[in-house]
Parts: C-alpha cells; sequence; structure tokens
C-alpha cells in the first residue's frame, strides 16, 4: 500500500474497505433472490465467499475483485436468462458496479 495517498473522503485503503463492504452487501442482496443455472449459482457464491475471506486476510484488492466478479455473474446470467431474480429485487441502471 502506497502511504500518504488521501481520496477526498479518506485514505485508499478506507475507501476501498468500504467499498468492497458496500457490494458485498448488494450482491449477497441480489444473490439471495436468484435462482436459476445451479453451476452458475456455486460460482458466484465461491466468489463471494473468496471476497469475505480475503477480507478478513485484509487482502482488499483480491476482496474487491473477487465481489466484482461475483456481481458481473450475476449479471450475465440474468442478461442470458440463466438466472432469475424475485420480484423484488432489480439491478440498477442508476447504480453502476463502482459509484
Amino acid at each position: 500500500m502506497i502511504e500518504g495517498l488521501k481520496g477526498e473522503e479518506g485514505s485508499l485503503e478506507e475507501d476501498l474497505l468500504n467499498e468492497t463492504v458496500k457490494w458485498q452487501e448488494k450482491a449477497e442482496s441480489l444473490f439471495g433472490q436468484l435462482s436459476g443455472d445451479e453451476r452458475m449459482l456455486e460460482n458466484i457464491s465461491s466468489y463471494l465467499s473468496d471476497s469475505h475471506y480475503f477480507l478478513k486476510q485484509n487482502d482488499l484488492i483480491r476482496a474487491f475483485e473477487a465481489v466484482i466478479w461475483a456481481w458481473a455473474w450475476m449479471e450475465i446470467g440474468l442478461e442470458k436468462s440463466l438466472l432469475h431474480r424475485g420480484p423484488d429485487e432489480e439491478i440498477s441502471d442508476q447504480d453502476p458496479l463502482i459509484g
């Protein structure tokens, strides 16, 4: 980690931690609404699990990367109709992956 680099709201490390936790919560919420291709769901679950593991190891880059992969697989599965979500959960075009 390069020390001394600060974003507007805090250190890069703090910002990455906050973004990772935010997207873990969003991804897990969406994942809980999904059904469909079991193999794809297993992959997504593994990426979510990996994200938590890396976060506990304080490996923030890999933790963030894993949650991004989980989110990407969910979007792909929904777009290709391999996955289906319940009526309560929607991916908003207003809510980009990194924002």
